[in-house]
């Protein structure tokens, strides 16, 4: 009733974070009810909150970095080396600038800052939507192939699941699979989907100088790929990483502009960028997370997939039909019970089950917007109905997904 409610934000008037929250409180609510364990159930919230807010404070503070970055015009770094106006052009740099980035950051992280960058290059809102619907896709595609791109590849990297050198080999190729086969049909439809595209920038005055647009810049994105390199060197989780990014950066911006005065000193602080955050969108991922580590608790998603190994049996399916159920329901979760059900003395590290699972949790999330963190994050950021992306982007996320699954497969047979 929850997903309905989002799903018809618009139809209902009621904002999604209000659906989010209400549900994921009313989830909780049922299984204390029915528990009879208040103890038991207190102290898995408290365990789910604590990883609820790592994934939130990494949201809120890779979200004020970027709007830092952009009240310094620090993304014209990058929009003034894109100069074609053709769409199609267009669509396969950004996507691929996604693509990588998100291996090297993590979805998350690069859907927030494409979306800025989107903003900054496109005027028309309703082209600039379609091309966040690719970035999702994109971000998604480029985070399954590496480590530290997505939070399920985490997950099983940390577990022992799989290693570096085999998630990057053989998984990004079907990767890229899953990002150009929907670009190779875009190509042909382009014209189409969006008529007449010509970028336009903003020429409003920068209020700050062309030093401190690189010097921020160039702060605010080594901050972000900061945080894979702190994570490595300290085993602390990422949200401590940006954490100290931002900090970091916040402290060189202050003594930066401690000299100016009045209004172009406020619009580059901190304090302004923080304003400008929507706070909106970080309590609509809290809901959803709320709800989703309800039915985990409660043993529903677990359930879930002992269901689906009795009923499928062939392990492959069963793989893809979990990227696909995370389109629905959150791919921590399910890649979770996956974990818990099938360990290492079943399936060793590097072992395709594995690999295979990273790449459907991955990117099958793509097929809804609501089905992995930078779709809720797009999302928020620019607005984006679920209506409008199923009928836009959902089809093109599923041919990619499929796509990549073949090609999978089609390596599996030929190098083993």
């Amino acid at each position: 009733m929850g997903y309905i409610a989002i799903a018809f934000e618009h139809s209902i008037k009621i904002n999604k974070a209000a659906s989010a929250l209400v549900v994921g409180v009313v989830l909780w609510t049922i299984y204390m009810l029915n528990s009879g364990d208040a103890e038991s159930v207190n102290h898995h919230l408290m365990e789910h909150l604590g990883e609820m807010s790592g994934i939130l404070f990494f949201l809120l503070g890779a979200m004020v970095i970027v709007e830092l970055v952009d009240s310094h015009d620090g993304f014209q770094i990058i929009t003034d080396r894109i100069t074609t106006t053709n769409p199609r052009k267009l669509l396969w740099i950004i996507a691929f600038i996604t693509f990588f980035l998100s291996a090297v950051l993590d979805n998350l992280t690069t859907t927030i800052v494409m979306i800025s960058l989107l903003r900054k290059l496109i005027g028309d809102k309703k082209d600039r939507l379609f091309y966040a619907g690719i970035v999702v896709v994109a971000a998604n595609a480029g985070g399954a192939w590496s480590p530290i791109g997505d939070v399920t590849t985490t997950m099983l990297w940390i577990g022992g699941q799989i290693s570096t050198g085999a998630i990057v080999a053989k998984l990004i190729l079907p990767s890229l699979a899953c990002l150009i086969v929907p670009l190779l049909y875009l190509n042909v439809t382009m014209k189409k989907t969006a008529p007449n595209l010509e970028p336009k920038r903003e020429t409003k005055p920068s209020t700050a100088t062309a030093w401190e647009r690189k010097l921020v810049f160039s702060l605010g994105v080594g901050g972000l790929l900061f945080v894979p390199i702190f994570k490595t060197l300290t085993h602390l989780p990422p949200y401590m990483g940006i954490l100290f990014s931002l900090g970091t950066l916040w402290a060189v911006t202050e003594l930066l502009h401690h000299g100016k005065e009045g209004e172009d000193k406020g619009k580059l602080s901190v304090v302004h960028a923080l304003q400008k955050v929507d706070a909106a969108s970080v309590l609509f991922f809290l809901g959803i997370l709320l709800a989703i580590s309800a039915l985990q608790s409660a043993g529903l998603l677990t359930k879930l997939a002992v269901t689906l190994a009795e009923t499928i049996g062939n392990q492959d399916i069963i793989v893809i039909t979990i990227g696909l159920l995370s389109a629905i329901i959150d791919n921590v979760p399910l890649v979770a019970a996956a974990m818990g059900m099938y360990p290492l003395e079943q399936f060793a590290t590097d072992h395709s089950f594995w690999l295979l699972l990273a790449y459907c949790a991955g990117t099958g999330g793509s097929c809804l917007i609501i089905g992995s963190a930078a779709g809720v994050a797009a999302m928020g950021m620019e607005r984006i109905d679920f209506f409008w992306y199923l009928k836009k982007i959902s089809l093109l996320a599923l041919l990619g997904y499929f796509a990549g699954v073949a090609v999978y497969f089609l390596q599996l047979q030929i190098i083993g």
